[in-house]
């Protein structure tokens, strides 16, 4: 069987490919992500310090914040170690 379509006759063979084709490379497409992300990551440690400002409420908060950072940082490079 076949369809008329703009005056030609296409069949159900071709449209069902052409839909699974559309599906599946939309998909992929969509899906694959892109390569602004990658000029936007910072390229070490402390540049994605410097990027991420803490938001305190005062300076003890502050304090706590950055101890708590490198209390974590040290278990981290402790954890690497092992």
């Amino acid at each position: 069987m076949s369809y008329q379509i703009l005056g030609r006759a296409i069949k159900n063979e071709h449209l069902a490919l052409g839909v699974l084709v559309s599906t599946f490379g939309g998909a992929y497409l969509a899906t694959r992500g892109g390569s602004s992300d990658a000029a936007k990551k910072p390229a070490s440690v402390q540049q994605a310090k410097a990027s991420v400002p803490i938001n305190a409420g005062s300076s003890e908060e502050e304090k706590f914040i950055q101890n708590f950072i490198a209390e974590a940082e040290k278990e981290g490079a402790a954890a690497a170690k092992h």
